[in-house]
This record gives structure tokens, sequence and C-alpha cells, in this order.
């Protein structure tokens, strides 16, 4: 005899009455893989003998029937509410162009994993990244295979469809770790007083602040982050249909200008007088537009009594004003709040990017083997050098360094440095390949932005 653990929403045992029914309230798609079935009969324990297993595509129609259901239960509040699924139904049009695999099981769909196609910067060139997401199995089908199965072919997919590298949240990095990802900092948030930013009120900046709500002030604000797309290292963003979404938001956003020109912005929210100013990320594009918003949020001193904003790693808000006192920190705390993981997909589109000083003007000077090993999207040996400033990708060689997927993705985006990738123990070098190493990949801290 068999048994199989299944959730179900018991309805509830008392009588319905009017106030609780009133509470219940385009896409590129290339490169779509055809259905697969296979049997269920494959081992392990738990398996289900009489059934078939078939992984497939879905568009964003299907998402609330075969996703929505397991990414509720695995990050929300649960059971929830028939209006909590419409209310996800109504925004599939912000998701026609993501690429969802779903794995069913008799018709019940119990694991999905999607990709959201986005843009980032690695090094200086921008390049298609698959944003991977909404990761989430049935509780009785967990511990057998299918996420694995399904990540793998989505990985697969994505890159053959373009993306040059991917990023995710994890929920636990080693199981991330086991298909390539490798972790970069996390946000910090800084919380201060506006009254230590006060002498900023004396300074005449050449340059205002409007205060717009998000449905005003969002092409602007959008307009920002493709410049810093191209500006900034790791930085990354969704494209213009996930991104509409957000139009909506019910948050202001102060837009700093100078000479006509976007300079930086910030999305905030008040929660009430005496209380706290929240800001999302502080984004600027150069000094000039930081101080122009810092003086914004000074202006705030006798209506909120802190401020709270979301930094990069590079910024230091204990430098912001003289008497400023600030508390800045990173919480990584799983499974809830996560440091972003990053791999490369693809190595030959990395050419182009921008290699560290001394790295040499001709092709060869700085060049240095790796063979990458355990990687069935970016394993082989590649001889990577210099051309000008710019890196140079070419196949084979005399391998001088072996590095995991994690090792090289490490190097590439800049989070860790030859020899900690050995330490870390996701690579092996060669004395004379730590300086090249070195040159070509300086260490230097990405910034995602972009939170999925």
């Amino acid at each position: 005899m068999r048994y199989q653990l299944r959730y179900v929403r018991v309805p509830p045992v008392f009588p319905a009455t009017q106030e609780t029914l009133a509470g219940r309230g385009g896409a590129r798609q290339t490169g779509v893989p055809r259905r697969v079935v296979t049997s269920g009969n494959t081992g392990g324990p738990g398996r289900r003998l009489d059934r078939r297993m078939e992984f497939r595509q879905i568009d964003a129609a299907e998402r609330p029937e075969t996703m929505f259901p397991l990414q509720a239960y695995a990050f929300t509040p649960s059971p929830w509410s028939p209006s909590e699924t419409e209310s996800y139904r109504r925004r599939m049009r912000f998701f026609e162009t993501s690429v969802s695999l779903i794995a069913e099981e008799g018709g019940e769909t119990l694991a999905a994993v999607s990709s959201l196609r986005m843009r980032q910067n690695v090094r200086g060139v921008v390049h298609d990244m698959a944003g991977v997401a909404s990761v989430a199995s049935h509780p009785s089908a967990r511990r057998r295979g299918l996420v694995r199965t399904l990540l793998t072919r989505l990985l697969r997919q994505m890159r053959d469809e373009g993306c040059a590298v991917s990023a995710l949240y994890p929920f636990r990095p080693s199981f991330y770790a086991k298909f390539g990802f490798v972790g970069i900092p996390r946000r910090r948030t800084t919380t201060f007083a506006p009254e230590g930013l006060s002498e900023l009120l004396r300074r005449d900046l050449p340059g205002s602040v409007e205060r717009l709500p998000m449905i005003k002030g969002f092409d602007a604000y959008a307009d920002l982050t493709r410049r810093l797309l191209a500006e900034r290292h790791g930085f990354a963003v969704f494209d213009e249909v996930r991104a509409a979404e957000y139009r909506d938001d019910p948050v202001w956003v102060a837009i700093a200008r100078s000479g006509g020109e976007v300079l930086g912005a910030l999305r905030y929210t008040i929660d009430n007088h005496g209380g706290t100013l929240s800001g999302s990320d502080l984004l600027t594009a150069n000094p000039l537009g930081r101080a122009l918003l810092l003086q914004f949020l000074a202006r705030h001193v006798d209506q909120v009594a802190r401020v709270t904003l979301t930094v990069g790693t590079d910024d230091v808000p204990e430098l912001w004003g003289t008497d400023l006192s600030a508390v800045t920190e990173g919480t990584v705390d799983y499974p809830r709040s996560n440091a972003p993981m990053v791999r490369v997909l693809h190595v030959p589109a990395l050419a182009g990017s921008r290699v560290g000083e001394g790295a040499g003007d001709r092709v060869g000077e700085g060049a240095v083997t790796v063979e990458v090993v355990d990687d069935d999207l970016i394993g082989g040996v590649w001889t990577l050098g210099s051309d000008d400033g710019r890196l140079t990708v070419t196949a084979g060689g005399s391998p001088s360094a072996t590095l995991t997927a994690a090792g090289f993705s490490a190097l590439v985006y800049g989070s860790l440095d030859p020899i900690e990738v050995v330490t870390r123990g996701l690579g092996d070098l060669k004395p004379d390949a730590v300086t090249p190493l070195t040159t070509l990949f300086p260490r230097r801290m990405p910034y995602l932005f972009a939170d999925f």
C-alpha cells in the first residue's frame, strides 16, 4: 500500500455570511522545448509507480493555475484567499516575456522554475541576463530532483537564447552552488536622523529635486536605471514588460536634476509624522546627484525622526556629513534575507569586457589559459587575454588554472580574487596564473540593484 501526502484547502466550518463572502474576493518565446514525458518509476523513496512525469514550458496565462499554488505555499502566509489568486492573475501581463517551466505528474504541478528576461552590466559590457525566480515545489515532491531537472533545462535554454549571465536570490546558497552560482554582496541599509545632513541646507547646489508620485516620475526613474546599467558593474534591470508593473507603485519618487539632466532618483514612503522615511536604492549618476537627494532628505528634519536607505557596498554614508551619525549594515538571514548569486552562462560573450590596468595593450600580454571543469554550460579550456584594455577569449590552450564554474564566475564578477578562489575550494592555480588572473579580473564588487 502506498501513501501520498497532499495539501488541500479546508472549507470553513462556520456558515458563510455576506461579510465573509465579500472578503473572498508581447512575448519572445524562442527555443520553446517540446514536452518531455518520463516514467514515474525512476526510483527513490516516495516515487509513484503508476504516473508519468511531464516537463514543459508554460505561458503567463497558465501560471495562476500551475505555479501560483506552489509559490504561495512556499513564500507567503497560507492558506491564501481566492482574491489573492485573482490578484496574481491580473499581474500576468507583466510576465509575458518570462520563461517558465513546470514538472507535472498526473496533471498536478509538482515543481516550477522561471526566468525573467533582464540585462546586466559585467565589467563594462551589457549582457542579456537570466533572472531566475519562482523556484518552488510541492512538499510531497521535494528531494526528488525535480527542481534540479527544471533548473538545468532552464539555464541551458536561456543560454541558447542568448543570455550570457544569470543571477538569483537563493533560498539556500549551497543548493545553487551546485549549479555554478557564486555569491556577491548584498546591498546595505543605512539609517540616520535627517538633522545630521543639516549642513547641506546651507549649500546652494546647482540643481533641484522634484517630488512626484511614481506614476508620474516613472519615465525619468527608468531612464536613470538604463543609464546606470551602462555605467555600473553588476547593475541589472528588468525588460520593459516586467518593469512596467512598478509604474503604479504607491510610492513617492524624488528626481534630482541639474541642467535638465537626471542625476539621481529615490523611491520612498513615509509611515507617520515623527516616524521613518523609508527609501529604496539611492540611485545617483555622480556626487552632485547624491548631494541633491541628501539635501532633499535634510529638509524633512521636522517631519521624520529617521531616514532609512538602501545603498551599495561602495557607498560610505558616514562621510555624507560632518555630524552625521549613521548605522550602516548588511544582513543576510536565510531563507528570507538573501544575498544574490551569479554565474556565467557563455564564456565567448565575455569578450570585450574591460580588464584591469596593467593588462597590456596587445593580444597575448597578461594572457592566461584556464580550464573550467564539471559544468555542461561553460566547461572547456579558454585562453583569456587583453587587447587595448578589453578581454579576449579564445578556445583551447594549455591550462595553468583549473576552475569550477563558480570559481570562474567569481573572478569575472570580481567578488573573489584568485587566491580566495583557491581557499574557497573553487579552483587550483599554478603560481604563474595568479598574476595574470589578478590583472585581468581585479576585485570589484558588483551592485545588482534589481530585486526579484
